[in-house]
């Protein structure tokens, strides 16, 4: 797939909770070929430190004004540089990255996310909803300052929402397992994970053992390049090593043996 190193003009940003937001990059040539699973590679500083970019999933494309938004969350040096851009300023991006990406083909989807692995699910969902799929979600975290992420998908339309939060301040308490197998049962003829290695596991093995449905999973790793050149970002696939950053993010969930 063809990728661009582009300057890409930050339109503006919105903070999303205390720890996250999110930022609009004006980049025409990455928005006319981002496909939802794919991510960019984001230089925050012209200076020495940090050195290395920072892969972002890609969560809206706007293909008529040449806009797309990247949603992160401010953790460290990097993050809070980024955090401190102001519309107008620039920033070098690499993409769209990434040769596994999502399959549309479903007519029922079940999504299933947590933290910011909703991201790059967000951007899936509007495109199985222009295609005329049903989109369910289901979506947990912490507790239910985490969950802003509802109204979020909300406003893109999607046909059912599910809720979990570790502590119960809000929708059904536990994990997103607590809901699964009920959302399972909703009639999806595919299933969608991005979020914590953990959860990712758990999802896609009771899909396995109980319903046997196709299930892709968005795996995130720590990466230097995203080019494929650094090895860092590969893992164990069933039959060979994955460059998560070439190979995928995207996934069979069979296909992934060590996560």
């Amino acid at each position: 797939m063809t990728k661009y190193q582009v300057k890409a003009k930050v339109i503006g940003q919105r903070v999303l909770n205390a720890t996250t937001k999110e930022i609009d990059l004006w980049a025409p040539e990455i928005a006319r070929t981002a496909v939802p699973g794919q991510f960019v590679n984001v230089r925050v500083s012209t200076h020495t430190a940090p050195l290395l970019r920072r892969p972002l999933g890609v969560a809206r494309v706007n293909r008529t004004d040449g806009t797309l938004t990247l949603m992160y969350r401010v953790l460290g040096e990097a993050t809070q540089l980024l955090a401190n851009c102001c519309s107008g300023d620039v920033l070098d991006v690499l993409g769209p990255l990434g040769s596994g990406v999502f399959s549309l083909e479903t007519k029922h989807a079940l999504l299933v996310g947590g933290g910011l692995g909703l991201a790059p699910l967000l951007y899936l969902a509007t495109e199985l909803k222009a295609c005329g799929a049903q989109v369910d979600v289901l979506m947990g975290g912490r507790n239910q300052d985490d969950l802003f992420w509802e109204d979020i998908f909300k406003d893109e339309g999607v046909d059912c929402i599910g809720c979990t939060t570790d502590d119960g301040s809000y929708g059904t308490k536990g994990t997103v397992m607590a809901l699964l197998p009920q959302m399972l049962g909703g009639g999806c003829d595919r299933v969608y994970v991005c979020g914590p290695v953990p959860m990712m596991k758990a999802v896609s093995e009771l899909v396995a053992a109980t319903t046997k449905l196709p299930c892709q999973v968005s795996l995130e790793r720590y990466m230097g390049c995203g080019l494929g050149a650094c090895l860092t970002c590969s893992c164990q696939g069933t039959h060979r090593r994955l460059k998560v950053c070439t190979d995928g993010p995207v996934f069979d969930a069979e296909e992934v043996e060590e996560w």
